[in-house]
């Protein structure tokens, strides 16, 4: 049996690392790991590259540049910039190089800040997002569009 070689981008936060843990159980997987030093998913050239010699099957997207209140009011074109070229790149990447799978990974946050309770996908979009986190949200759902459309 051939093994689904799968890439984890992000696989040492908490969602990718938890991610890895339940693949690495399988035995049908193969994992491919790349560190920030390995593989910088900000650069459009390198992500093409390490795709085109890779033979991706499947990618889970858990890569985010993250942080606190203080850090989103003080750099947020730093995260909405960053987040969308990782997204960007690696959604675009998958989709030259065939990759059967690929599951982005949102936030909460890309949902209004006074969505109403319980939350249900229909409010995507219907609203102002929290203010704190509003550039690294926009990224997220600027994620989701580009999966959406391709």
């Amino acid at each position: 049996m051939t093994k689904q070689r799968i890439f984890v981008a992000g696989h040492r936060g908490m969602v990718g690392s938890a991610i890895v843990r339940q693949l690495a159980q399988r035995g049908d997987v193969e994992l491919v790991l790349r560190t920030r030093d390995e593989l910088d998913l900000r650069d459009g050239r390198a992500v093409q590259a390490f795709f085109a010699g890779a033979g991706i099957d499947q990618v889970y997207l858990a890569a985010a540049k993250v942080g606190g209140i203080v850090a989103n009011n003080t750099y947020p074109a730093d995260f909405i910039y960053e987040n969308m070229m990782i997204e960007s790149n690696i959604i675009h990447a998958a989709h030259l190089h065939n990759v059967n799978k690929l599951l982005f990974l949102g936030s909460s946050c890309i949902y209004p800040k006074l969505a109403r309770q319980p939350m249900a996908e229909s409010e995507l979009l219907q609203g102002t997002l929290e203010p704190t986190n509003e550039p690294y949200a926009i990224a997220k759902i600027a994620g989701i569009k580009l999966c959406e459309s391709y």
